[in-house]
C-alpha cells in the first residue's frame, strides 16, 4: 500500500425531500447563480419547477444553460463560461447526471480563466480556482457528484478526454433516489455498468496489502449485481434506486482506492471510441472491458482469480489462477448480457473502418494503464476482439 492522503471536500446531501436542502446551501456561496442541465427530462418530470421555485423563495437570480449532450461537449461548456462571465455568476447548480456535473467543472474553472476552456482539459493550463457548485443529482452512474474529475469531448477534432482539479469538487450535492424514478431502462443499464467499471479500474493494481480496499471494491461490485435485477424489474422502487444511486457515488469519491492507483486504461479506450462514434460511455464500457481483461489476464492472474472467487463465485478447485480467471471474466459478460448490456461494437454498427482512427485518439497521450502498459498494437487488438 502507497503512502495516501485522503481528502473529499464535498457535503453528501442524500435521501427523500433533501432539495430543500437548496435553500440552506446556495444562500452561502451567491446570489446570482447558474443554472446546467441536459434535454427536456428535468421539465418532464417537475424536478426544473421544484429547484427553481425554491431558488426564487430565497430571492436568486437564475440564469440557465440548457441543452448538455450525454458525452459533454466543449463547445456546451464554452457558452457556459461566457454566460458567467458576462452576467458575473456566483455560483452554478448542476442538475442531471455526470455528464451535465463535467460540463459544469469545466465551466467552473474556465469562467476563472483568461483563455480558452479547452485548454485545462488537454493540460495546457491548470486550474487555480473555479466558481463554486452544486448539484442535484438525477442519474446513478459516474460518481462526478462527489468527486474532481470530468471527462469533456471536442466533436470538431473528436477529442474526448478527462481532466480534474481540487477546485472542481462540488460544494453539495443532493441525491434523491426519486429523483431517479424517470431514468429510462437503457440508461439504468448504462449506469450500472458504468459504476461497475469503476470498481474494476480500482482493481486492477500492482499494489500489495491492499486487503481491506480489495474487500470493499468486492464487496460493492456484489450489492450492485444483486440489485440490480431487481431495479430493472421495477424502476420506481425506492429501496433499489437508493442503493443503486449510493454505489454509483462510493466507486469513485476516493473511498476505495486509498493507497493505491488502479488502471484506468479501459476508461482511455472507450473514450476514444465514443469521440469517434459519440456512442453511450457505459455501453462502450460493457463491451470493451471483458476484452481488457482477457488481453491481460497473464499480467497477474492471481489477481483475476480473485476476483473470480470472491465476487462470481468460481470454484477454484482443480484450476489454474488463469483458467479461473477466465472463468470469472465470462461470469461477468454473462451478468452483463443478463441485464441487457452491450456485447460487441457491432451493437452500435461499429466496424473495423474506424479501428485505426481510435487506436490514434488512445495513444494521443503515449502507452496508458497502470495495471500493465498498452502499446498502439494492444489497442488494436482489444478493438479487433471487441468487433
Amino acid at each position: 500500500m502507497q503512502n495516501f492522503t485522503f481528502w473529499n471536500p464535498t457535503k453528501l446531501i442524500f435521501g427523500k425531500g433533501q432539495l430543500e436542502q437548496l435553500k440552506i446551501e446556495v444562500p452561502l456561496y451567491g446570489k446570482k447563480v447558474l443554472l446546467v442541465y441536459g434535454g427536456g427530462s428535468i421539465k418532464r418530470s417537475g424536478l426544473y419547477e421544484k429547484v427553481t421555485g425554491l431558488l426564487h423563495e430565497i430571492g436568486v437570480e437564475v440564469f440557465e444553460l440548457s441543452g448538455v449532450e450525454p458525452n459533454p461537449r466543449i463547445s456546451t461548456a464554452r457558452k457556459g463560461v461566457e454566460i458567467c462571465k458576462k452576467e458575473g455568476i456566483e455560483f452554478l447548480l448542476a442538475i442531471g447526471g455526470g455528464s451535465v456535473i463535467d460540463c459544469t467543472k469545466l465551466i467552473a474553472a474556465g469562467a476563472k480563466y483568461d483563455g480558452d476552456a479547452w485548454d485545462i482539459v488537454i493540460k495546457k493550463a491548470f486550474p487555480r480556482e473555479a466558481l463554486p457548485f452544486g448539484t442535484v443529482l438525477t442519474l446513478a452512474a459516474t460518481g462526478s457528484e462527489m468527486n474532481a474529475g470530468s471527462v469533456i469531448t471536442n466533436w470538431e477534432t473528436n477529442e474526448k478526454y478527462g481532466w480534474g482539479s481540487a477546485v472542481t469538487y462540488p460544494k453539495f450535492s443532493i441525491l434523491d433516489p426519486v429523483n431517479t424514478y424517470t431514468v429510462p431502462r437503457n440508461q439504468t443499464i448504462y449506469g450500472i455498468v458504468d459504476m461497475m467499471s469503476h470498481v474494476l479500474e480500482h482493481y486492477f493494481h500492482l499494489e500489495e496489502n491492499t486487503d481491506f480496499q480489495d474487500r470493499m471494491c468486492e464487496s460493492l461490485l456484489i450489492t450492485v449485481m444483486e440489485t440490480a435485477p431487481k431495479l430493472l424489474a421495477d424502476l420506481e422502487n425506492y429501496e433499489q434506486r437508493a442503493t443503486i444511486l449510493y454505489s454509483g457515488t462510493m466507486a469513485l469519491n476516493g473511498i476505495l482506492n486509498m493507497g493505491y492507483h488502479g488502471d484506468w486504461a479501459t476508461h482511455n479506450l472507450e473514450h476514444a471510441v465514443s469521440a469517434v462514434y459519440d456512442i453511450p460511455h457505459g455501453g462502450g464500457l460493457a463491451i470493451l472491458f471483458p476484452h481488457w481483461m482477457e488481453h491481460n489476464l497473464s499480467v497477474k492472474p492471481e489477481r483475476f482469480q480473485q476476483l473470480a472467487v470472491r465476487v462470481f463465485g468460481v470454484d477454484p478447485e482443480g484450476k489454474s489462477a488463469e483458467e479461473a480467471g477466465l472463468e470469472g471474466i465470462g461470469k461477468l459478460r454473462e451478468f452483463w448480457n443478463s441485464i441487457d448490456a452491450p456485447a460487441r461494437l457491432a451493437d452500435y454498427e461499429i466496424d473495423d473502418s474506424k479501428l485505426e482512427l481510435m487506436a490514434d485518439k488512445a495513444m494521443a497521450n503515449g502507452e496508458f494503464g497502470t495495471f500493465t502498459k498498452l502499446t498502439r498494437e494492444d489497442v488494436l487488438e482489444i478493438y479487433r476482439a471487441s468487433l
